[in-house]
């Protein structure tokens, strides 16, 4: 195994900060629609944190935004732009993801810093970060301040859209997590991912990353 250095310090502390981030709100927002089934904290105190934790990681978002345009990083989530490569790209990674990886094969794709993510991560990752991301974002800036934003809430269809939006996609990044943390596992051990979130080094096999 050779080691690359694959994840920047900056991208390490903005996914922990997002990672921490949606945690407590998964927490808090629970505890503020189930208010009468939970009692992990006081109603108040979980809408004051839920607010606070909201702008913090609207502010994360931005710093990522400004961050990945202004080093061309961005480039990293865009899916090629070749169809037949894409397709191909996904048809194996999906292969490998589906049953490959039980029989010990090697996984299709290899990071390296200019070539982050399969055409798979790439697609469900730049419609993440590009359109789901600031949806919930908007959404929960929305509902806030009601009466503040009263004129975009009407825009969109009212307020029963906006919370609409904001609930379901509430429970898609819920779902997205578990799946985030069950790929994370699959490296060449189950922490390997993990360790490297933390170091910003990959370890991968000789001969490969270039």
């Amino acid at each position: 195994m050779k080691k690359i250095y694959l994840h920047p310090l900056p991208i390490r502390i903005w996914h922990w900060i997002n990672a921490v981030s949606f945690i407590v709100l998964f927490v808090t927002g629970l505890q503020i629609r189930y208010r009468d089934m939970m009692s992990l904290m006081k109603f108040r105190d979980a809408v004051d944190l839920h607010n606070v934790v909201g702008f913090v990681l609207i502010f994360n978002f931005i710093i990522w935004l400004v961050y990945y345009i202004f080093t061309g990083k961005i480039r990293i989530y865009i899916p090629p732009l070749s169809v037949k490569k894409f397709v191909t790209g996904c048809i194996r990674q999906a292969r490998y993801y589906g049953y490959g990886i039980l029989l010990g094969e090697e996984n299709p794709h290899h990071s390296t810093p200019e070539n982050k993510f399969n055409p798979m991560q790439q697609m469900a990752y730049l419609a993440i970060m590009v359109l789901l991301i600031p949806a919930q974002l908007v959404s929960g800036l929305f509902l806030w301040d009601i009466k503040q934003f009263a004129g975009p809430i009407s825009l969109v269809g009212g307020l029963k859209v906006v919370d609409s939006v904001h609930v379901v996609l509430f429970l898609f990044f819920l779902s997205f997590i578990f799946v985030h943390i069950y790929l994370a596992t699959l490296g060449h051990t189950a922490t390997a991912h993990i360790k490297a979130m933390f170091t910003g080094y990959e370890e991968i096999p000789e001969g490969h990353g270039h």
